[in-house]
């Protein structure tokens, strides 16, 4: 295994203990991972009063599978529901009971992507809540340069051709949308991003070749910044491990929360979180990384793809 494929410092093993984490100690996270904090820690509660799920769903005048969706996090929080559960628990302590009411109420709050609501799916909402907050974002794509380092006009021509429908206006607000997305890997402590890219991807001249050959300077020059590891896999690589499709594994700051998997459909999309899921992905991660060529060759491949790309084969 090449050691400038897989840092430890990048996937390092989470350790199992972990001190609670509040929302004041959490400032960058969205509602979506507040969420699911906020449902950890009331699981958590519960489990330690030995209360069923069905006892305290008729606290709150609701089913012990409410109880289970609040837990994971998979519904919005009413700030009376969860006093009413921290009284069951027995969180009696003021400071203890106010931390997880604030709480609460930011994971109540709207997403930056809220004004884009009527162009998103509700599964692709909660992906940009948990990339909004994850420190390592890993990614496999086998069809489209990832979204995060798409160039506008070349995200343009993708959106168009998942959307040929819609009128210019839409086009316009998606490519918007995207351009948001990326400003994440340029704010202040930016997320590492750890992109694996089959060279199809990059030899597919996705809205023509000056589109391409912008798009693929603009990879030379995403390959230079500290946060972003760029492998290409190359055709000569053969088969490899993730062939079944692109995904994604994102990695938080909080010690409690697991990694997840993100798998998209074109309907639809597939969140995994537990553990012999996520290792499954984890090592189809890494061995990608092993079949692709090493991060520092990246500008160099990329130089002669963009003197390759328009030319007759």
């Amino acid at each position: 295994m090449r050691r400038d494929c897989v840092p430890a410092a990048l996937i390092k093993e989470r350790s199992e203990g972990g001190s609670d984490v509040t929302a004041e100690e959490a400032p960058g996270s969205g509602p979506t991972v507040l969420r699911i904090l906020l449902g950890a820690q009331l699981r958590r509660l519960r489990e330690g009063k030995a209360i069923t799920r069905e006892d305290a769903g008729w606290e709150i005048r609701a089913s012990g599978s409410k109880i289970s969706r609040m837990e994971l996090g998979r519904v919005s929080f009413k700030e009376r529901d969860v006093a009413d559960l921290l009284s069951l628990y027995g969180v009696a302590d003021l400071k203890e009971r106010e931390a997880l009411l604030s709480l609460a109420r930011q994971a109540n709050n709207p997403g930056w992507w809220h004004h884009f609501g009527d162009i998103l799916p509700g599964w692709f909402q909660s992906y940009l809540g948990l990339e909004a907050a994850a420190t390592l974002i890993r990614t496999y794509e086998i069809q489209f340069v990832p979204g995060l380092l798409q160039t506008p006009e070349y995200a343009r021509a993708v959106i168009m051709l998942g959307h040929a429908g819609a009128n210019a206006d839409e086009i316009d607000r998606r490519v918007e949308l995207r351009r948001q997305r990326q400003t994440l890997l340029n704010r202040p402590e930016p997320p590492q991003l750890w992109a694996v890219i089959d060279e199809a991807v990059l030899r597919r001249p996705i809205g023509g070749v000056e589109v391409m050959k912008a798009q693929i300077e603009a990879l030379i020059e995403a390959s230079k910044q500290p946060n972003v590891r760029l492998q290409i896999i190359p055709f000569n690589a053969g088969g490899h491990a993730a062939a079944g499709g692109p995904f994604a594994i994102l990695r938080f700051p909080e010690p409690e929360l697991p990694d997840v998997v993100y798998v998209e459909q074109l309907t639809s999309a597939i969140y995994l979180d537990k553990r012999e899921d996520v290792d499954h992905y984890a090592i189809a991660m890494e061995r990608v990384c092993i079949d692709a060529d090493p991060p520092n060759h990246t500008p160099e491949i990329l130089e002669k793809l963009l003197h390759e790309v328009g030319r007759p084969g």
